[in-house]
């Protein structure tokens, strides 16, 4: 019998999720069968899965030591050269600005240098990761961007830390500002709504003014910069977050984005790949304000973060504004 007691970092998770982590090669199903015949216990007792971990419980693992390391896999460290930029970091968080260009997550068992590849390299590279120590937390990614859109991420360095920035994301006590190029003038802030259903196939979404079977409901705010020459820089203030959706709903209201190879206008964007080299669409997520007063990050509340534009949007930014 091998027991297992919970520590800090540990607690305020459901029994069965520690165990998926623990034993990173089982199925659910299998957990659930070794928690119904008892071979796994909690605290002693039958343990049900829901249950929320608190430090020092203790489960008891009714297991071979071969059966254990059997669904035990040591995680991988990948050495991968760091692109990102720090924008903010303390014991809890790492907050960084990512490069256009760069997918957060691996899509398959190929992709390698994904922007969480370069964060555990970097904390394991500082002694803030380890993975043979760390059998069921690995450091998580918090937010998403596109593969070709920059700017703020937000990474949990320990559980608490993850629990409570998804905690404010749901409860939208984090804002998120967004910087774009649009082609026309706009001289009114204001406020798109739609209704999003995304084809995965095609990787692209398609837009609707009400709700139809398999959407979800998208709303955007936006706030004029500046104008130049039959374009406006927007503060975009995303109040909801999905694929593509400033993207898809700038085009969709005639406003399309410099640079977009996707939703935007071809001929508009030859000519910023003619002039700058853009080669991405002209979208940074620039700033994040921590607005949550509560839980274990409330140290943080009205905390503001910034990632200044990258070179190529800013020599646009400088050429038509400055």
């Amino acid at each position: 019998m091998k027991e297992i007691e919970i520590t800090q970092q540990e607690q305020n998770q459901r029994l069965d999720k520690f165990l998926l982590k623990y034993f990173n090669k089982a199925s659910k199903s299998f957990i659930y069968k070794m928690l119904r015949k008892k071979r796994i216990k909690y605290n002693g007792k039958k343990g049900e899965g829901n249950e929320i971990l608190q430090k020092g419980d203790c489960l008891q693992l009714y297991l071979s030591e071969e059966t254990i390391k059997s669904f035990m896999e040591e995680k991988a460290i990948y050495k991968a050269e760091k692109h990102f930029e720090i924008v903010y970091e303390d014991d809890n968080l790492l907050v960084v600005s990512k490069p256009a260009g760069i997918i957060v997550h691996p899509q398959n068992n190929n992709d390698r240098n994904t922007l969480i590849d370069q964060i555990l390299y970097y904390l394991y590279k500082k002694g803030e990761y380890i993975p043979a120590k760390e059998s069921t937390f690995t450091p998580a990614i918090c937010n998403r961007l596109d593969r070709n859109t920059s700017g703020i991420i937000i990474a949990g360095k320990n559980l608490k830390a993850v629990q409570a920035v998804n905690d404010a994301i749901a409860k939208g006590k984090i804002n998120k500002y967004y910087m774009t190029l649009v082609k026309g003038n706009i001289i009114q802030q204001g406020e798109i709504v739609s209704y999003l259903k995304k084809d995965s196939e095609k990787n692209q979404v398609m837009l609707y003014d009400s709700q139809k079977e398999g959407t979800k409901k998208i709303i955007t705010k936006y706030k004029p910069i500046a104008n130049a020459e039959n374009m406006t820089l927007l503060q975009i203030d995303l109040v909801t977050g999905r694929s593509h959706q400033i993207r898809a709903q700038m085009q969709k209201i005639g406003h399309c984005i410099a640079g977009d190879r996707k939703y935007g206008e071809e001929q508009w964007n030859v000519y910023f790949r003619k002039k700058f080299a853009l080669t991405n669409q002209f979208l940074h997520a620039y700033k994040v304000v921590w607005q949550q007063k509560e839980g274990d990050l409330a140290y943080l509340a009205s905390k503001e973060w910034i990632a200044p534009l990258p070179d190529t949007l800013q020599q646009i930014y400088n050429f038509y504004f400055k």
